[in-house]
């Protein structure tokens, strides 16, 4: 009996504990708006010759009054590049370009994403899209 009392606790703790734990992480996605403005986040390329490389650039502006450190950017695939300068700081009022590049290997409708790692925990998620045609 007191292994089961013991038990319940446990499970009526863990509980909590994880219900306290889960906001957190949507707060920071969040406040990514509150300090950072994004363009081009959600891009539609158009028509694309099939297998003609391209790239668009999505530039990020500090809105927020300390620096903010851009550390990295993954791709959804190989088909995707992207350039940026790692560890860049980005002081208040201030701009970064991050270059993402399609190598254009899609016959119609496509969709991928490029995520962003910043300091204090920011992470942004941007889509490009479009269409691969046939020239």
């Amino acid at each position: 009996m007191k292994k089961f009392i013991l038990f319940a606790f446990l499970c009526t703790i863990s509980l909590q504990l994880f219900a306290q734990t889960a906001p957190a992480k949507a707060q920071v996605q969040k406040d990514i708006n509150k300090v950072l403005k994004f363009s081009n986040d959600n891009y539609n390329m158009g028509n694309i010759p099939y297998g003609k490389p391209t790239e668009f650039n999505v530039t990020i502006e500090n809105i927020s009054s300390a620096p903010i450190t851009l550390n990295n950017v993954q791709v959804s695939c190989g088909c995707t590049t992207p350039k940026f300068q790692s560890n860049e700081v980005i002081a208040p009022g201030q701009k970064t370009v991050v270059t993402l590049g399609f190598n254009g290997s899609a016959m119609g409708n496509f969709t991928k994403t490029a995520t962003i790692f910043l300091s204090d925990n920011l992470i942004k998620t941007v889509n490009f899209y479009g269409v691969g045609v046939q020239q």
